[in-house]
Order: structure tokens, then sequence, then C-alpha cells
């Protein structure tokens, strides 16, 4: 018996794809790794908006692209969707903890948080701001370390109310490290942590490649750093107000912990632990 090698009907609807692979659609969620077809990018979806995705690869570089056709998952053709809204149940914050069933504030703590700057502040309450309300811990600006030693003169920590404290440039032999040394070895010790990240400002705490450049510029000694960083990525830095917006589109590109480098995400989860311990 002949087989048609050519099929019964080769009018009948569908025969151009007959055999083809076809694209099935699916949410571009969180994590997945998916391959551009056509391009040779693989990354893990790490952010989706205004009607893209994008992709970090194994080297921490970022792109973004089109929602739609065009991908492999697992060798196998797929079309991108905005993910769903995500179902009832656990959930995770910002700072890829899960989100506490009762999302309501606690009475704040006696124990608090202190940062130098209201740029340090805007970026801890952008990931951690969920995880210290359900904790009840508040976070204050010191408005630079040397005002630390004013406030502990003024409401002392003790048992029942520790004090953490971030630190920007908190690095042996800096102007930071040798105050921050001088008050723990001082009265208030005991109740007090004082940690810190390399970087010369909080700004750098954001990994470049969220912000969608290769490296932070460097800038000349004797110079404002801030002023600096913005004229070599060539936006305004001519006023307090032209800094403030480059701040805020930094900190814009902050969606979650991914987005920020790890020598400060130990730090404030380490005064998290530190502020609420003993508490329930």
């Amino acid at each position: 018996m002949n087989s048609d090698r050519y099929g019964s009907d080769v009018l009948a609807p569908g025969w151009r794809t007959r055999g083809t692979k076809t694209s099935r659609t699916i949410p571009a969620e969180l994590d997945l790794v998916v391959e551009v077809v056509g391009d040779g990018w693989c990354g893990a979806v790490t952010r989706v908006e205004a009607g893209t995705v994008e992709l970090e690869d194994g080297k921490g570089r970022r792109r973004a692209f089109p929602l739609g056709g065009g991908f492999l998952l697992e060798g196998e053709p797929v079309i991108l969707e905005r993910p769903r809204q995500a179902p009832r149940g656990r959930t995770r914050t910002a700072s890829g903890s899960f989100a506490a069933a009762d999302d309501r504030a606690r009475v704040a703590l006696p124990s608090r948080i202190l940062v130098e700057g209201k740029h340090d502040a805007e970026l801890v309450e952008k990931v951690w701001g969920a995880d210290l309300r359900a904790e009840g811990v508040a976070v204050e600006l010191l408005a630079g370390l040397d005002h630390l030693d004013e406030l502990l003169a003024a409401e002392p920590p003790g048992p029942g109310r520790r004090y953490g404290v971030l630190v920007d440039h908190l690095v042996p032999g800096s102007k930071e490290s040798r105050i921050a040394e001088g008050i723990l070895r001082g009265p208030h010790g005991a109740h007090l942590r004082i940690v810190g990240h390399p970087y010369v400002d909080v700004w750098q705490c954001v990994k470049p490649q969220a912000v969608g450049i290769r490296a932070w510029p460097v800038v000349p000694r004797g110079q404002d750093w801030k002023t600096g960083i913005c004229r070599g990525l060539g936006w305004p830095a001519e006023s307090a107000e032209d800094i403030g917006r480059a701040w805020q589109r930094i900190l814009a590109r902050v969606t979650t912990f991914r987005d920020l480098e790890p020598a400060v995400l130990g730090r404030v989860e380490e005064l998290i632990d530190f502020v609420t311990v003993g508490e329930s």
C-alpha cells in the first residue's frame, strides 16, 4: 500500500503550517530564563513595564526587549505577556522576604534604624519598607554621622531601645570609621550597631546595570561627587533641583533587592535583625 506523502487534501486549512512548531503564550514572571531568537541573548526576567521585558544575563548585564513573540524557553518558542495579577496567597516584598498575612503597620518600637541622609532613607524604604512596617521599626535621619553623639546623649539606647546605624563609605582608615569606632567604645556600644557599605554615596549602592549604564563615572578628587556623577552621565547638574531629579531617576530603577549591591543588602538585613531581637 502506497502512502500519500502530500496528504489527502493539500488545500485543507492549516496545510502551510502543518508540522511547524507553534508558540505558546506565557507570563513574563520574575526570574524566568528565556533566550531571544536570532539575538543569542539569554537571561532572567528582572522587570516588566511599558510593554517591555528586561532580561539580565549571567554577567549581570541587562537589556530590554518588546513583549510578545521572539523568545525561546528551553528551546521552544514562546510569546511573553505581562504577568497577570498575582493569586491570593504568600507574596514576596521588594526585599525578597515573604509578606506578612496582616500587612497593617505595627506601633513603632523604641528601637530604630538611623541613616545619614534623605536618599539613604528613601532607598531603604523602597526595598525594605514593607518589612520595617511589619516589624514596627522606624527609619530616622542623622544628617551625618557627626550628629550621632548628640542623639545618643538626648535619647540613650538601652536593653529595650537598640539603635542600628547605616553609614556611607565605612572603610578602614576613613573619617567615618574613626567616628564609629570611638562611639562603639563609649557607654552606648552594647546597644548600638554601626555598619556601612564601602561606597562614597548611597547612589553607588544601586547596580549600574539597573540604571542602564556600564559603570558609575569616576569623579576627580576635590569635586562634588553627585555633581560629578551627573555630569559624567550627561545629566543636568547646575542646581540642587537637578541633583534631586537625578536621584529620583536612579531610585525609580530600583524595584527589588536584585537592583542593589550585595555590600549594602547584608548590612541592612543585619541592622533589622539587631533592632528586632527579642521583639514579637
